[in-house]
């Protein structure tokens, strides 16, 4: 028998996507399907959302499984009409599970980290051995082997977003950073040669100038790198780009790299190797 389990949440998902897990663990003698549903934060999310949800059921022949950790009123509404088994408290998750899965709880500590755990440990080393080796722009021959290519200019989050998508996903990201070298000889920015072959698998990070002029000044003060109208004119030509090449991007001014990851994954459909420990 085979349960489908929805973790729903209006951010990231992660808090609901690893409680879920952490319970749902202690039934190893049931097959759940997991699925993680983030950033569903409007109604219109929400009734697509409970679209699925009913189709899932539908073919599943039992009502999935549903933890959330919404917190608007109206989207909790639409979100309770679906024909699932709903579970919001953790203090009150176990016993309603074991009536609902009709068996009982192992109570075992750490049954999350049993499930699949070498397979696991070898993908997420794997997926940062390659975020590593490709970092930078290091080894652009090794793009075809990407799930997908980060770009941006220097110091706009690009090398720990592709290490957190590994290490939690185990999603195999490159990067490369813009820089003078690819501009034209009218000093536009241009999409390098390397990268072209792969442009499906490019994604864009911007990021405010003020930032990132404080960010480069911590590690080269009072440089032209780090200079205020530097970090505009090199924002500026890489969001030229992305419009004109039609790379999605993400504003990574105010987000955490849990943040940009998620919500990158949730636009581009990347798929996860395992989820978040």
């Amino acid at each position: 028998m085979t349960r489908t389990a929805f973790f729903i949440s209006d951010g990231t998902g992660i808090t609901a996507e690893s409680l879920g897990r952490s319970l749902l663990a202690q039934f190893s003698n049931v097959e759940i399907a997991m699925i993680t549903k983030p950033y569903v934060d409007t109604l219109d999310k929400a009734r697509e959302l409970l679209k699925v949800i009913e189709a899932t059921a539908a073919r599943d022949g039992h009502r999935p499984l549903i933890i959330d950790t919404i917190v608007d009123q109206g989207i909790r509404d639409v979100i309770r009409q679906a024909p699932g088994f709903k579970a919001d408290i953790f203090s009150t998750f176990l016993e309603p599970l074991e009536q609902e899965l009709n068996t009982h709880s192992s109570y075992s500590v750490g049954r999350t980290h049993s499930i699949g755990s070498e397979d696991v440990y070898m993908d997420r080393i794997h997926s940062v051995h390659f975020a590593l080796d490709n970092d930078d722009g290091a080894r652009t021959h090794q793009y075809d082997q990407a799930d997908i290519i980060l770009v941006g200019v220097s110091r706009c989050g690009k090398t720990p977003t592709s290490l957190y998508l590994a290490l939690q996903f185990g999603i195999r990201a490159a990067n490369y950073p813009l820089t003078e070298d690819d501009q034209d000889e009218d000093g536009v920015l241009k999409l390098p040669k390397s990268l072209a072959p792969h442009r499906h698998k490019l994604f864009g990070l911007t990021i405010d100038p003020r930032r990132l002029a404080a960010i480069r000044h911590e590690r080269r003060p009072n440089s032209r790198y780090s200079s205020m109208d530097q970090c505009m004119q090199e924002v500026e030509q890489a969001e030229s780009l992305y419009r004109t090449m039609n790379i999605p991007s993400i504003d990574t001014t105010r987000f955490s790299v849990e943040e940009i990851s998620t919500r990158m994954i949730a636009e581009t459909g990347l798929a996860r190797r395992f989820s978040p420990r």
